[in-house]
């Protein structure tokens, strides 16, 4: 006997060696068997073919079972029984031990913006025998619930919210048959630690009025309050939207989209030149500097025989330069919306590998996923602006005094 299970020791050893069977795997899948063998005996009452008058009911043969595992992807033989059913739920239930963590890492590969191509070669290279694009999206919908809690969290903890930026960029659906370019909506403010947050996320048909009015109206409903600026590009409908549902606020038009527009109207030769005027506006150190160079700059643009550039500089003066209102440490954060072009680029870098998305649910999953995490990242990061600073700026001078944060936040509520 025990020359015998040497033999087949050095037989096991030798295969073992040669790499032709995964000792671990083997193991574990022997192990395993042997366990719901004995507990299938016990429900039968005797062992496998064992005549015993004790006998309650028979094996009926095996059904196969994946199970996949830290050391591979194992095909576990499961007794069946003649009558009734046997199931090792203590092995094999859903999302268990092992499972859990793949389903973890396929989730996260997917929020981080891994093709489902790339997901399948990841699995397989864990020893498992891929996932299918149904497994993934099934697992990915795990996210929803985060991404609701995420998208529909009370906004009155963190405010007043002196900042806001606003911004849209664009993915493609399926819809009816047909791939479509819908609108992903996303609103980032400073709250009043200092610390930048991502109010809210949406997907609208068309960046128009009527969307941004919505959007903006279930910002408001969630509690955002006290916003004295908001820094966006130009677009009508985004304007008309601030303007009804956060009055009071002021408007800053980003200059670098501002720059854009007006360098159109510039021979490529001179578009150096006038960008250096424009720029040396934002380089003053008060607010009377600003107005009085912008004044130059204007006289200079218009002597130099641009009168398009001129004429768009002199109607954008209050809208590009509504920062000179505000403390001198926030300049550089609200003459722009490049704060937020930043992270709408990563939001197109992590839907880019997707391509086109099934519906707008998918998307918004991922996307809210990932502004979710960038919302957790931002909440550790230092501060983006001083609280004290902040507190400055809290406080907005009109006609007849000051209106504070609570009467700011009761008027924009009535109009929501």
């Amino acid at each position: 006997m025990i020359e015998s299970n040497m033999q087949a020791l050095a037989i096991v050893r030798k295969q073992a060696e040669d790499g032709l069977i995964d000792v671990p795997k083997e193991l574990l899948q022997a192990a395993a068997e042997k366990l719901m063998a004995a507990e299938a005996d016990a429900l039968c009452g005797a062992r496998y073919r064992e005549r015993s008058g004790d006998r309650t009911n028979s094996r009926n043969g095996y059904r196969h079972r994946q199970w996949d595992t830290r050391v591979g992807s194992i095909d576990l033989a499961v007794p069946k029984l003649r009558h009734g059913t046997y199931y090792p739920g203590w092995l094999l239930e859903p999302r268990r031990r092992s499972e859990k963590a793949l389903a973890s890492i396929v989730v996260e590969a997917y929020v981080q913006g891994v093709s489902t191509r790339r997901i399948d070669k990841l699995v397989e290279a864990m020893g498992i025998d891929g996932i299918s694009k149904s497994q993934v999206s099934a697992l990915a919908a795990e996210l929803d619930q985060l991404v609701k809690a995420f998208r529909q969290r009370p906004l009155d903890q963190g405010g007043p919210y002196t900042y806001v930026w606003l911004d849209a960029t664009y993915v493609k659906c399926r819809e009816h048959g047909r791939v479509v370019s819908v609108a992903v909506v996303v609103a980032t403010a400073v709250n009043t630690d200092g610390q930048r947050e991502i109010l809210g996320v949406d997907i609208i048909t068309v960046e128009d009025g009527a969307g941004w009015t919505a959007f903006l109206r279930d910002l408001v409903a969630r509690g955002l309050s006290g916003v004295k600026l908001v820094v966006s590009d130009a677009h009508v409908g985004l304007q008309n939207a601030i303007a009804a549902v956060l009055p009071g606020s002021g408007w800053q038009r980003c200059r670098t989209h501002f720059m854009r527009n007006i360098l159109a109207h510039v021979p490529k030769a001179h578009q150096d030149m006038v960008a250096t005027l424009v720029r040396t506006v934002f380089s003053q150190p008060d607010r009377k500097s600003v107005e009085a160079q912008f004044a130059t700059v204007l006289e200079q643009i218009e002597g130099a025989g641009f009168a398009k550039v001129a004429e768009l500089l002199m109607d954008a003066e209050d809208d590009i330069t509504a920062f000179k209102a505000f403390p001198k440490e926030h300049w550089k954060q609200i003459w722009s919306n490049n704060p937020l072009e930043r992270l709408n680029k990563e939001i197109k870098r992590r839907t880019n590998v997707v391509g086109i998305f099934p519906n707008r649910s998918a998307a918004l999953r991922l996307i809210g996923a990932v502004l979710a995490e960038q919302n957790d990242e931002w909440a550790e990061a230092r501060c983006y602006m001083s609280p004290a600073s902040l507190k400055k700026a809290a406080l907005l001078v009109v006609e007849g005094g000051t209106e504070t944060a609570e009467e700011d936040k009761t008027n924009q509520q009535k109009v929501a």
